[in-house]
């Protein structure tokens, strides 16, 4: 997800953050400790340049999306033998039997042919913005859109094994769409006990790492956050936690402060949401390293794990 369009202007400067993210002491096992050294030793020698204002933009060509390796098309169809059939239901029985998680996979692949519909503007409490983005790709053409679905997909059968009640805001099933205040209002409609936005960030090279997008305060217009911000910041810090735990991942070295934690007013999704909500970006495409990973079958499974985890934990309580 680039800092350009509809939910992605660039972050205000901030104060540095007194608070530090919460992480379980679980979470530093030897494993993460020495993914995170590695990730950080490993650095960025191959740059390649590139601006920050990665954001596919509509009137481009849509990329050429290259097969890496396990890759396949996103939609209905299990991306490889460690996801079930989305189709699945939840399990009979579970620690999060009677629960329902919005997925909201970030974009849609067929955006960029409806110039016109996502560049509508849509009231999100504080100002007015796009019903949408295409979204950013990597270098080699994966877009985010794909990555967004791939990791949705493999999250839902995860959720489901859990007995948890899944719904997508979309699932390549549409046209376009849906916009970012449709897209909050998914989630309130199905009085989720989570949402979580899934993205990948189209920032510098060299910028690498993820980070969790909390909602901040907001009372203006349709908004109104105060009710979730603290549930939302106990939902994010589980996910941040279990990311690093699981997939290795350092929190990102360009925003929050090394945290892995940011605090936006200037989401839609966020500021229109009336249940516990958070977006993840889960890497920089525009980084070859980040990119790397977010192009691997295996590692996107991870990042499944790491966000599932943090979901179980927070909904467990």
């Amino acid at each position: 997800m680039s800092y350009v369009g509809p939910d992605f202007d660039p972050p205000q400067p901030r104060r540095p953050r007194r608070r530090a993210l919460t992480v379980a002491a679980a979470a530093l096992v030897p494993g993460a400790l020495l993914g995170w050294v590695m990730y950080e030793a490993m650095g960025d020698s191959g740059s390649t340049g590139g601006s920050g204002d990665a954001a596919v933009r509509p009137s481009q060509t849509p990329p050429t999306i290259s097969a890496t390796n396990d890759d396949k098309p996103p939609g209905p169809t299990p991306t490889d033998d460690a996801t079930a059939d989305s189709t699945s239901a939840p399990a009979a029985s579970g620690p999060l039997k009677g629960k329902v998680v919005v997925i909201d996979p970030g974009h849609n692949p067929n955006n960029f042919q409806h110039t016109a519909e996502i560049n509508r503007k849509v009231n999100i409490g504080t100002n007015w913005k796009e019903c949408d983005t295409t979204g950013t790709s990597t270098n080699d053409g994966y877009t985010e859109a794909k990555f967004t679905l791939d990791v949705a997909h493999r999250l839902r059968t995860l959720l489901q094994k859990q007995g948890a009640t899944v719904k997508f805001t979309q699932d390549g099933d549409r046209s376009w769409g849906p916009c970012v205040d449709e897209r909050a209002e998914i989630g309130n409609k199905a009085h989720a006990d989570a949402v979580v936005s899934i993205h990948a960030d189209g920032a510098g090279t060299g910028q690498r790492g993820f980070h969790v997008i909390l909602p901040a305060k907001v009372s203006e217009g349709a908004a109104n956050t105060g009710p979730i911000v603290a549930p939302s910041r106990d939902l994010g810090e589980r996910i941040a936690g279990s990311f690093v735990r699981v997939t290795g991942s350092a929190p990102s070295n360009y925003v929050g402060d090394g945290t892995g934690l940011v605090t936006r007013k200037d989401l839609g999704g966020l500021n229109l949401s009336t249940v516990p909500k958070v977006f993840i970006e889960c890497g920089n495409m525009r980084d070859s390293k980040d990119a790397a990973q977010l192009t691997d079958g295996a590692w996107r499974q991870k990042a499944a794990r790491g966000i599932s985890e943090g979901i179980v934990s927070f909904l467990r309580g």
